[in-house]
């Protein structure tokens, strides 16, 4: 696992569940209004976390707050490029924690792993534009067979989810929200968040 931070503590990030954020490295888009941009290369970061001991790190805070934290967020980047997401998730699920996912769907062959494996409580997935702008949000050419494929697996499988979608003004309209809402599945949890501007560095 490549893990470009920690965040130890959160209320907002699980619906209902006091959690802690891993954020992993690497992703196989390029989003233009990406927040996480510097998670984006593979590599370590020697000033944060990505070094080679940084998930007994987490797994020793998993294990130190066990029974304060209840669950465990994996974002990033995109998770489902990390070999041994399973093997981690796996370790975080014999701790007695619950699992958020978040995922842009682009892998459903890892996602379909993780679901029948029951590694995942919760799964929020992006949908990111409509399918023939999917290439503009997601910062390259995109298989969207893919992404519905993911969408179909998370049904199937019964897994809580939510799906979301970033308004970013000059990529989408209305218009396109609505086409979006009209991929999602009834009953289904759609989210459409406002894009904030990342602060720029003093």
């Amino acid at each position: 696992m490549l893990i470009g931070g920690v965040v130890p503590f959160t209320l907002t990030d699980y619906p209902g569940e006091i959690a802690a954020v891993c954020f992993t490295q690497g992703c196989n888009f390029s989003c233009p209004f990406c927040h996480n941009k510097q998670l984006i290369p593979r590599r370590d970061c020697p000033d944060n976390l990505g070094q080679t001991d940084d998930q007994s790190k987490l797994m020793d805070l998993l294990l130190a707050r066990k029974g304060k934290l209840k669950a465990l967020v994996i974002s990033g980047g995109e998770p489902t490029l990390q070999r041994d997401l399973t093997d981690f998730l796996s370790k975080v699920r014999s701790l007695g924690y619950k699992i958020k996912l978040d995922t842009n769907g682009s892998r459903p062959w890892v996602l379909e792993s993780l679901l029948e494996k029951g590694l995942a409580d919760l799964v929020a997935m992006d949908i990111k534009a409509p399918w023939e702008k999917y290439h503009l949000a997601a910062g390259k050419r995109i298989d969207t067979k893919l992404i519905e494929r993911s969408m179909e697996l998370i049904l199937a499988y019964g897994v809580d989810h939510i799906f979301r979608t970033t308004f970013v003004p000059h990529l989408l309209n209305p218009e396109d929200i609505d086409r979006i809402r009209g991929y999602i599945p009834p009953g289904s949890r759609y989210v459409v968040q406002p894009y904030v501007r990342p602060a720029k560095a003093a």
